[in-house]
């Protein structure tokens, strides 16, 4: 075990220090795309304004005849294409594979000033971000970068889920992690072929009305990833790092895309992957605050002065831990305004229109 006096110490002559506090940037979509296809790549600056996180998938989606196509493409685009206030990103492939090293120096000391953050797949452990950041520290030396890569994890597997909290402390470079529902559920042994979202036989019944045991009971579907979900939220936030909801496959099914992001949203999460357009402003919405929360968080924190004592607001009690709730509201909104004046404008007009009532 490392000393906590070492735990920001460089681990490579020459490599910058690692970050002690991980950037809360607005990050509620991250989209991915092939940097080896053509025609997606052509698509890029076109795309980049619209999205907080632009990713150069090199991983899953990518044939094993195309990866040297990928990720040299990722190394085109980063160079030429101006990203303005968006996140470049990378999937590199897993690390069990043939590929990843070439990705991991190619991309470090070609465009490593370029990239934000370098996802790893198929995280098990604490073991696979140590040997992700001893290698990142030898390419930064190597590169003469001045500013640390930031590394997230994507937990899709079942040693992954149980070792969660170490992996998310396992390097001051984690920046966050994301739910892989595809490869977690083939490595449970779940009987789902969906990509992330529920499944109609996950359900609870109510009970009998009469004597058939098949007549006038309701069903309710439920949520395949509630557990994981929660857990990630909870390792991620004792460890000051950000959790994301994964893919959500059913391209067609933008009510349910929706419905699945929200839940994410609510449990804490600060966005999601879109593998398409369309998924791009569902993100949008679901993941930016609605104008009346936002509106009734900074009235609460008005009305609470320094944050102590206790206040009635519509009938409702407010208290220091009301204000806490209220500031993870105001803050992200606070953030997003900043990038966006459609919402600011939306924003303040609901905060003036709450506060005259």
């Amino acid at each position: 075990m490392r000393s906590p006096k070492d735990f920001f110490a460089p681990l490579a002559v020459g490599a910058p220090d690692p970050p002690r506090q991980i950037p809360v940037l607005p990050s509620r979509m991250i989209h991915f795309f092939d940097p080896g296809n053509e025609k997606m790549a052509t698509k890029v600056p076109g795309i980049a304004p619209q999205v907080d996180v632009l990713l150069g998938n090199l991983e899953d989606a990518i044939r094993a005849d195309r990866k040297e196509a990928a990720r040299n493409g990722l190394v085109r685009i980063a160079k030429s294409v101006d990203f303005g206030r968006t996140q470049l990103w990378t999937r590199v492939n897993s690390l069990d594979s043939p590929w990843v090293l070439d990705d991991l120096i190619t991309l470090v000391t070609e465009i490593g000033d370029r990239l934000d953050v370098i996802m790893v797949p198929k995280v098990e452990g604490a073991q696979d971000i140590h040997y992700v950041d001893r290698l990142l520290a030898q390419l930064e030396a190597r590169a003469g970068l001045t500013r640390p890569l930031l590394v997230h994890a994507i937990l899709e597997t079942a040693s992954g889920v149980a070792n969660v909290e170490e992996i998310a402390g396992a390097s001051p470079r984690m920046q966050g992690i994301s739910l892989g529902p595809a490869d977690l559920a083939a490595s449970r042994r779940m009987k789902t072929t969906r990509v992330g979202g529920g499944h109609p036989g996950y359900l609870v019944r109510t009970d009998p009305v009469g004597e058939e045991l098949d007549e006038g009971r309701t069903t309710y579907q439920q949520d395949l990833w509630h557990y994981t979900v929660a857990r990630m939220v909870d390792a991620c936030a004792m460890h000051g790092i950000l959790p994301y909801y994964g893919p959500f496959g059913d391209i067609r099914d933008t009510v349910a895309c929706e419905d699945q992001f929200r839940n994410a949203f609510l449990l804490g999460c600060v966005g999601a992957w879109s593998l398409h357009p369309a998924q791009i402003e569902i993100a949008k919405k679901v993941f930016s605050p609605a104008p009346r929360d936002v509106a009734w968080a900074r009235k609460v924190i008005g009305a609470m002065g320094d944050g102590t004592g206790a206040v009635m607001i519509e009938g409702k009690m407010q208290d220091d831990a009301s204000v806490k709730q209220c500031r993870v509201v105001a803050e992200l909104a606070d953030a997003l305004a900043a990038r966006d004046p459609e919402l600011a404008e939306a924003y303040d007009a609901a905060t003036e229109e709450a506060l005259a009532e």
